[in-house]
C-alpha cells in the first residue's frame, strides 16, 4: 500500500483511475465538489473505490465542516453552519453550545456514513487570532483555547457517533497564518511562550485518531521549513509537546505554500515523519510521480491507519434521526441568534 490519499478526476472514475488506482494501492482517496452530483451518483463513485480494493474498510475523506468549507450541499445534502456559529452559543451558553455541535456533527456523520464516506477532515483546532488572514476566519470555533477544545471535542464524539473519524487540523496550528497558505507560505514569528496558546487545543484532543499538519514556517522552531516539511517541528512539536500519536496527514501538497515539483514535496513530508501524503487535484502525472518516490506504507502507519477506520461503518441509507438531530442544533444556536 502506497501511503498516500489521492484526488479523482470527476463524478465517476476513468477507466486510467480505475487502473492507477488498483495497481498503486493508495492509503485512501479524497473527494471534492467535482465528485459529488446527488446521494445516488456519490454513493455509486465511493461503491465503486471499495470494489477496487475488496475492503470495506477504506479510507474515503472529505472536507465537511460547515459554512465556506462544505463539498456536499443543499439541495441534496443539508446545510451545515460554520465553526463561529458554536462559538457564538458558547460565549452565551458554553453547554449548549457543546451539545449543539455534537448534533451536529453527529447528523453530518449520518449524512456521510449513507454516501460511503469514512473520514471528515474536522474539526479545525486553530485559534481565531485577530488581524489574521481569514484563511481560517469564521472557520474557528473560537479565540481561546479552552473553548476550542470543548467545540472540537464535541465534534469528534457527534462524528464518531455517526460512523464517522474526524481529523484535528492544522497542526501545529494555522491561527496566526498572515496568507492564504492555498497561494503563498505564511511566516509565523511568534514566540515558543505565545505559541503554548496554539499548541493547547490539539494537546487536548492528542488522542484523535487523525490529524492533519500546516504548511506554515514557525521560526520559533524551524525558520526554514514549513512545518509539514519539518523533522524538527513532526518530531519535537507535534509528536513531542502535542502529545499527538495518531495517523498524521499532510494538508495538501499541491498549495503554493509549498515549493518544489509534487513528487518532491511528498517525499521530503514523508521523510519529514508524515504518515500520509494527501495530494488532491487527481493529475495521473502528479499521483506517479509520488507513487515512484514513496516506499511502501511502514507497519506503524499501518497500524495507525487501521485504528483510524476501527470505529468507521457504511450505512445503507441516510438515519432518520438525522432530522431530528438537525432540529436539535436549530433549537440551541437560536439561543445565541445563529443558523446552519
Amino acid at each position: 500500500m502506497i501511503p498516500a490519499i489521492f484526488g479523482l478526476s470527476g463524478p465517476h472514475l476513468t477507466a486510467d483511475e480505475r487502473d492507477f488506482f488498483r495497481e498503486a494501492d493508495p492509503a485512501g482517496y479524497i473527494l471534492f465538489g467535482r465528485n459529488c452530483i446527488d446521494p445516488q451518483q456519490l454513493r455509486a463513485l465511493t461503491d465503486d473505490l471499495r470494489s477496487i480494493h475488496g475492503r470495506d474498510g477504506l479510507l474515503v475523506s472529505i472536507d465537511q465542516e460547515g459554512g465556506r468549507v462544505a463539498r456536499l450541499r443543499p439541495p441534496h445534502w443539508a446545510a451545515y453552519p460554520c465553526g463561529d456559529a458554536f462559538a457564538k452559543l458558547y460565549d452565551l451558553a458554553p453547554a449548549s453550545a457543546i451539545e449543539a455541535a455534537r448534533a451536529n456533527a453527529t447528523a453530518m456523520a449520518l449524512e456521510l456514513s449513507a454516501m460511503g464516506i469514512t473520514v471528515d477532515y474536522h474539526p479545525p483546532l486553530d485559534l481565531r487570532v485577530p488581524g489574521a488572514h481569514d484563511v481560517i476566519g469564521d472557520r474557528a470555533l473560537g479565540p481561546e483555547p479552552m473553548q476550542v477544545a470543548a467545540i472540537g471535542r464535541a465534534i469528534l464524539e457527534g462524528l464518531g457517533a455517526g460512523g464517522v473519524t474526524g481529523c484535528i487540523k492544522h497542526m501545529p496550528g494555522h491561527g496566526r497564518s498572515d496568507v492564504d497558505t492555498h497561494k503563498s507560505l505564511p511566516t509565523v514569528t511568534a514566540s515558543a511562550e505565545e505559541l503554548e496558546a496554539d499548541l493547547a487545543p490539539f494537546r487536548a484532543l492528542n488522542h484523535a485518531k487523525i490529524g492533519m499538519t500546516g504548511h506554515l514556517v514557525f521560526t520559533a522552531w524551524d525558520a526554514e521549513n514549513p512545518a509539514t516539511l519539518s523533522p524538527t517541528v513532526i518530531r519535537e512539536v507535534i509528536r513531542g509537546a502535542i502529545g499527538f500519536d495518531g495517523l498524521l496527514l499532510t494538508d495538501d501538497i499541491d498549495m503554493e505554500a509549498l515549493g518544489g515539483g509534487i513528487p518532491v514535496r511528498a517525499a521530503r513530508a514523508h521523510a519529514a515523519g508524515c504518515d500520509i501524503i494527501l495530494n488532491c487535484w487527481a493529475k495521473m502525472e502528479d499521483m506517479e510521480g509520488i507513487c515512484n518516490v514513496l516506499p511502501a506504507m511502514s507497519q506503524v502507519t499501518a497500524a495507525r491507519l487501521d485504528a483510524a477506520l476501527a470505529g468507521t461503518r457504511i450505512a445503507p441509507a441516510l438515519a432518520p434521526e438525522a432530522e431530528d438531530l438537525l432540529a436539535k442544533r436549530d433549537a440551541l444556536l437560536a439561543l445565541a441568534g445563529a443558523a446552519a
